[in-house]
């Protein structure tokens, strides 16, 4: 008895006889159990001439945990075993008798059909792969995805998201277009859409449930070290490293934390910053709506607020259209606050999807911040401005580099009191708070994927230098685990245009316009952080001469 090929299994080493492969069910999670039962029974009986080789499928999978390696099994034929044996009636009673076992697969129930040695050979080496076959999501996202796809699967017709087209059909179009249209929509959703996102459900809370990893970060696999540096490459665009990136990371930290202190003296607060923390998180000022649209409107009452500042700081502005609406309720639950942008031909507007899962919990203390990052003037002037310049090739209207689009809706983050917000120090602890959260993202997203640390250990850290819910910071973390790099763009674009925007006003003093810097900054659209230094650089160049 023993280990064979990577399995958990039995080898009877006798004469080659007739034996087959078979593939026997078993109770979810027995699989072990059968597997000892049937060695007990097989032994009992003397019939060990009669069985060869009895298998449970595993693969060995490598973990990084704190640093520590740590190696465990996991099976990917869940439910069952693989039995070498002479199939007569004697046999067949012995494995069908077996505790735990629910029978044999393929065939008819008395005469099972056996496998062939070309598909056990398969399965052996895929055995044999190990950690190479384990590039899967950790077992706490697809826990968040199942509900996505549930919300698709079995939601009744009237309320399904694919059915909307059908509630709002415009009124002259004819009774019998109508009925045409519903009756199309209804087969395409019932009889396809639902049963496809249905398997896709079932899948993911089923089988891909059993296999998602317990490790939290890329440092779990070989390749985990290269793959991360090429991440960070695309996401910044620069040559830093994770441990430069980390190290700035944690300077950032520390600077924010002491702003933070300023604040907490200036409105009074007598305790530690953490408790100002869950000061901010709770206070009922900063939690005063009981109705979802009394959210959009403060949205539109701080875009009104400084539209009066918006000229003097952007001599180039967008045409297209531009809305605050409430995300759709489908994935508002995991949904963040974001930008939707509008159509290439400006006929759709730029949207600003603000999630208000329960109106009741909602903070206002980050508004005015979240308002410039998402809507204006970051990411609707940044992309719109792109899309709509005729100078630009069609690819480069909806390229994207991160580290410049989202640095520059960072870097909007710093401009609410030039275009007259953040008179309220809340809301100025706000921006303070957002900037922190970007910081915090260099320090745990290099942490989790370089340092082995886990899921809790970036929620924690987190949690001790910002003031955003638990639950936001959970939502946070798990989509650093799943978009390694991504996270670290926003503060090292943001760093870079605040360094050029230093540097221009020093070379051009009485001559720099923070509108013409704004217009040389978006004119071009997104391009990587060394272009876009380099353009700064001949423009203040061309200037000063």
């Amino acid at each position: 008895m023993g280990s064979v090929f990577n399995c958990i299994g039995m080898e009877v080493k006798v004469a080659q006889t007739n034996k087959q492969w078979y593939v026997v069910h078993a109770f979810s999670g027995m699989e072990k159990t059968v597997l000892k039962n049937l060695e007990e029974r097989i032994k009992q009986a003397s019939m060990a001439d009669s069985f060869g080789k009895i298998l449970v499928p595993v693969e060995e999978v490598v973990e990084i945990r704190k640093g520590q390696k740590s190696i465990s099994e996991r099976r990917f034929f869940p439910g069952y075993v693989l039995v070498e044996m002479e199939m007569n009636e004697q046999t067949w009673h012995l494995v069908k008798n077996t505790d735990k076992v629910t029978g044999f697969v393929g065939g008819s129930s008395s005469k099972p059909s056996p496998i062939s040695e070309r598909e056990v050979n398969k399965i052996m080496a895929q055995m044999k792969e190990g950690v190479e076959k384990e590039i899967v999501l950790p077992k706490s996202l697809i826990k968040k995805v199942v509900p996505q796809l549930a919300s698709i699967a079995f939601t009744n017709l009237e309320n399904h998201l694919f059915y909307g087209p059908i509630r709002e059909l415009p009124e002259n179009f004819s009774e019998e277009d109508k009925m045409r249209l519903t009756a199309a929509y209804t087969s395409m959703i019932e009889d396809k859409v639902k049963p496809a996102y249905q398997q896709i459900h079932d899948f993911m809370k089923g089988e891909y449930m059993e296999t998602g990893r317990l490790s939290s970060g890329f440092d779990a696999y070989s390749f985990g070290e290269e793959y991360y540096d090429y991440a960070i490459q695309l996401y910044t665009t620069t040559s830093m490293s994770a441990e430069e990136i980390h190290e700035l990371g944690l300077r950032e930290v520390a600077r924010l934390r002491s702003e933070m202190q300023k604040v907490k003296k200036q409105v009074g607060f007598s305790g530690d910053l953490n408790s100002f923390f869950d000061h901010v998180r709770t206070l009922p000022q900063l939690v005063p709506f009981d109705d979802p649209q009394q959210v959009i409107d403060n949205f539109n009452a701080i875009h009104d607020k400084m539209k009066a500042n918006v000229d003097r700081l952007f001599s180039l502005q967008p045409k297209t259209a531009f809305e605050v609406r409430r995300t759709e309720a489908f994935r508002e639950k995991s949904a963040s606050a974001e930008y939707s942008p509008g159509s290439l031909d400006g006929t759709r507007p730029g949207i600003f999807y603000v999630p208000i899962p329960d109106v009741t919990k909602y903070n206002i203390f980050s508004d005015e911040d979240l308002f410039l990052h998402e809507a204006i003037p970051g990411h609707h002037f940044q992309i719109a401005l792109q899309q709509e310049n005729t100078g630009l090739p069609d690819f480069r209207k909806t390229l994207w580099y991160s580290s410049y689009g989202e640095g520059w809706a960072l870097y909007c983050e710093s401009l609410g009191k030039e275009l007259g917000l953040y008179d309220d120090p809340y809301q100025y602890f706000g921006m303070l708070s957002a900037e922190m959260h970007r910081a915090i993202r260099l320090v745990v997203d290099t942490g989790l994927h370089t340092k082995g640390w886990t899921r809790e250990d970036a929620i924690a850290y987190s949690l001790a230098n910002e003031a955003e819910p638990e639950a936001a910071i959970i939502s946070e973390i798990e989509r650093y685990m799943a978009n390694p790099g991504q996270a670290l763009s926003y503060k090292i674009g943001q760093l870079k245009i605040l360094e050029l925007r230093e540097n221009a006003s020093q070379k051009l003093a009485d001559h720099f316009s923070i509108s013409t810097f704004h217009e040389k900054i978006l004119e071009t659209g997104c391009i990587p952080l060394a272009l876009l230094e380099e353009k700064i650089h001949s423009w203040t160049t061309k200037s000063f001469n």
